[in-house]
């Protein structure tokens, strides 16, 4: 990571949306930074609000959203009091976004050398010739084979996994600050999966652009973020960095997410999955928002929320069961598995700092 900057702050975001049913309460307090250079994943379930939150970021809330409360800071800077025409300059230039599905996303009736071109002659204002010769410069980058023949080619003519590349290509083409990857590879198989997540890896060291990654599947997190907020019916309910959330994880819902993720020590034929469906944002619950679906729920979660615990500077999780008077409860087998993982890892570390330490004195003269 280059710097500890922080590009984007969103600060105690609050976003309702007005239905027939009535106000539908979908982002409900959220606060996060996101610093130069890093990569952050939102995870949950499908409606936990991921989506609604990185499109504030772009402006592009709905016209039956209404912001109630917080703001989105780019560069310190409210994107949520930007004109039209400033957000025009925005998108595309300083914070470019890459959807879930490559074919709607792209242009079927426009060759896809014009359409990666596109950005920069409507942003910078590049001629068409020169823009069309870095479109093609972006073609290679991306790993478009034989990118001279192909750059005339229809979206139709490519596979998903290419099709995706060209969506890759056409957010990056602007050196974006910031790229928001909306479950990017979800509609693409498990190989080309990886093949998209190696090439937004290597892309992002090439031009030092910070990632914001939502996803429901926290697998594909592992090799890719720096930190992981996790939500949870319009809340952040855990963050910390990618060790943290993965191995040593504090909120039950987090729990069931991982446990229910298969690994390479997985032997059971089905994995658990958490009971119950998201609440109703219509009317959410009063105190914990998890808690009828928690296992390991309180009195005190059916009637206060619960406020963030610090687990370490990076790590802050909000749950009851980190409340010093809470009883101690045995998490899930394959959290306890994770975390004595993690325990084995950091006395590792430890003893490599002891090790350098011991090192460094012995060759002082």
């Amino acid at each position: 990571m280059q710097s500890k900057e922080n590009i984007l702050e969103v600060n105690h975001l609050k976003i309702n949306f007005s239905t027939y049913a009535g106000t539908v309460k979908a982002i409900r307090d959220v606060s996060f930074n996101l610093k130069k250079g890093e990569t952050l994943a939102i995870v949950g379930e499908s409606g936990s609000g991921k989506t609604v939150t990185t499109r504030s970021i772009m402006g592009l809330l709905a016209n039956n959203a209404v912001v109630t409360g917080g703001n989105v800071l780019f560069h310190g800077k409210d994107v949520l009091k930007m004109s039209q025409k400033e957000l025009e300059a925005l998108r595309g230039a300083k914070i470019a976004q890459i959807f879930q599905d490559p074919m709607t996303s792209l242009d079927p009736t426009m060759r896809i050398g014009r359409q990666i071109a596109e950005p920069l002659m409507v942003h910078q204002g590049v001629k068409k010739s020169k823009a069309m010769a870095q479109a093609l410069e972006m073609m290679k980058l991306v790993g478009i084979t034989d990118a001279e023949n192909r750059i005339n080619d229809y979206p139709h003519q490519f596979s998903g996994g290419m099709r995706q590349r060209i969506v890759i290509a056409i957010a990056l083409i602007n050196y974006p600050e910031i790229l928001i990857a909306d479950e990017p590879t979800t509609a693409l198989d498990v190989t080309i999966q990886a093949q998209i997540l190696d090439l937004m890896r290597e892309l992002q060291d090439k031009i030092s652009t910070s990632i914001i990654f939502i996803t429901h599947d926290l697998g594909v997190v592992a090799g890719m973020a720096d930190r992981v907020a996790v939500m949870y019916a319009g809340k952040i309910v855990e963050f910390g960095t990618v060790d943290e959330i993965f191995y040593n994880p504090k909120h039950p819902y987090t729990w069931g997410l991982l446990s229910s993720m298969p690994t390479l020590d997985t032997n059971s034929d089905e994995l658990p999955s958490i009971p119950g469906t998201p609440p109703d944002l219509l009317d959410p619950p009063k105190g914990d928002a998890f808690a009828p679906r928690n296992p390991y729920a309180l009195k005190i979660d059916t009637e206060k929320e619960p406020p963030f615990f610090k687990v370490s500077d990076t790590h802050y999780a909000a749950t009851w069961l980190l409340h010093p008077d809470a009883p101690k409860v045995t998490p899930p087998e394959q959290i306890i598995e994770r975390q004595k993982k993690f325990a084995k890892m950091q006395q590792q570390l430890e003893n490599k700092k002891l090790h350098h330490k011991v090192e460094e004195t012995e060759e002082q003269p």
